[in-house]
C-alpha cells in the first residue's frame, strides 16, 4: 500500500513554479483543509459585516444628518471588503508555509476586525448621541 495515498502523489506532486517548487512538500491534507475552513470562516464575517452595514444603510431611521446611516454602514462594508481580500492571502501564506515546512506567518487578522470594529462602534455611538432626528 502506498503511504502518499490522498496526498496527492505523482510524478508531479508538491511541485509548483516558483525558485522553491524543488523543495515543496504537500502536507498532511488535514492541515490543508483547517486552513481552508479558517478561511471560510473569515469570509462567513466577512459577508455579515457587509450584510450588516447593508441592513444599516437601508434600515437605519432617519438621523439629523442625511449622511448618519451610511457613516454608520459603510465602514462595515468597507471591513468586510478588506477583511475577505485579507484572509485570501492569509490562506495563501499559510499554504506556501505548510508547502515548505516553514512555521505558519503570524496573523494580523483579528487586530483587523477587532480594530475596524471598534471604530464602527465608536462612529455608531457618535452618530446615534449627536445625530438623532426630533
Amino acid at each position: 500500500m502506498n503511504s502518499d495515498a490522498g496526498h496527492g502523489a505523482g510524478p508531479s506532486a508538491g511541485h509548483h513554479a516558483g525558485s522553491d517548487a524543488e523543495h515543496e512538500i504537500d502536507p498532511d491534507v488535514r492541515f490543508t483543509y483547517a486552513n481552508e475552513r479558517t478561511f471560510l470562516a473569515w469570509n462567513r464575517t466577512s459577508l455579515a459585516l457587509i450584510a450588516a452595514g447593508l441592513a444599516v444603510v437601508s434600515f437605519l431611521p432617519d438621523f439629523e444628518w442625511a449622511w448618519g446611516a451610511r457613516a454608520v454602514g459603510v465602514p462595515l462594508i468597507a471591513l468586510g471588503a478588506v477583511l475577505s481580500i485579507t484572509s485570501y492571502r492569509r490562506w495563501q501564506a499559510n499554504e506556501r508555509a505548510m508547502r515548505l515546512g516553514r512555521p505558519l506567518p503570524p496573523s494580523n487578522l483579528p487586530r483587523l476586525l477587532a480594530f475596524g470594529i471598534g471604530v464602527a462602534s465608536a462612529i455608531a455611538a457618535i452618530v446615534a448621541l449627536v445625530g438623532t432626528a426630533e
